[in-house]
């Protein structure tokens, strides 16, 4: 093997490892995706000599209400789909019924492909409206306000129940008056403009403002990324790819060197 054919070889295995490190880098920097709320605890353990620490958040507890059809539902019914809640009543005058009209839109922004005739995708996203006057908003008086707003049922309720578990679902779980930029949030009536964004997992990953269009579109961008994100603590591999791939690396070009260096030892003493 002459020393061009070898430099040649070296390059050939080196330029993919250094591509595939620079994509990587620019791949993990290039997105970020919407934060974490709401620790609930953090997490130290001892690996390789070294502090980890990692944080476990909230996991928003389950809720059964019925929605606008009478059927009685669980939060927890959602599998896999990115979910987007906010907080309504029938009665409202104007906030709720401009908060209802901007997730309708952003409902039909999920059309298969942006085909206006073809069905909404359901299976990415799930809708909640909860009513903060259960007492007065009743399954009927929800089916009219959903048929009025244009409400699409596939993937979108509109729960009413016990005003007690909506109300600990909105203070306890969801901490909503946390993050209520408008003042406190009454908390006999929580009248808020917020959208909520839970991930699949059911952590909380975003507070909006339903009313203002720079908030909708971040939002909008957010349920994107998290339909793409990957499970929370998927299987971890037996070994680092990464560091097995450059070990081969290294030991191959090893492996040449000394193929070389007794080709070399061969040919001076043949001379």
């Amino acid at each position: 093997m002459n020393k061009k054919a070898l430099m040649a070889l070296c390059v050939a295995i080196l330029i993919p490892l250094i591509s595939y490190l620079l994509v990587k880098n620019a791949g993990d920097s290039a997105v970020v995706m919407p934060r974490h709320y709401l620790p609930d605890s953090v997490v130290s353990s001892i690996e390789d000599g070294k502090k980890q620490t990692d944080t476990v958040w909230h996991r928003v507890a389950d809720i059964r209400l019925q929605n606008q059809f009478g059927d009685t539902v669980n939060l927890y019914d959602i599998q896999n789909k990115v979910i987007v809640a906010d907080f309504i009543f029938t009665t409202c005058g104007y906030v709720c019924p401009k908060l209802t009209t901007n997730m309708a839109k952003m409902q039909q922004s999920f059309i298969r492909g942006g085909d206006p005739m073809k069905k909404i995708d359901t299976s990415v996203v799930q809708f909640l409206s909860f009513t903060i006057d259960p007492e007065r908003d009743s399954v009927p008086r929800l089916k009219a306000y959903a048929d009025k707003y244009g409400v699409n049922p596939e993937n979108w309720w509109l729960l009413t129940g016990s005003k007690d578990a909506i109300y600990n679902f909105i203070f306890e779980e969801l901490k909503v008056d946390k993050f209520e930029s408008d003042g406190p949030l009454d908390p006999d009536f929580a009248h808020t403009q917020r959208f909520v964004l839970l991930d699949k997992n059911f952590n909380v990953r975003g507070f909006y403002n339903g009313l203002d269009s720079s908030s909708l579109a971040l939002l909008s961008r957010d349920v994107g990324l998290l339909m793409l994100e990957k499970a929370t603590n998927p299987e971890p591999l037996p070994f680092d790819p990464l560091q097995m791939g450059v070990f081969f690396v290294l030991a191959l070009i090893i492996v040449i060197v000394v193929i070389r260096l007794i080709f070399k030892k061969k040919t001076t003493n043949n001379v």
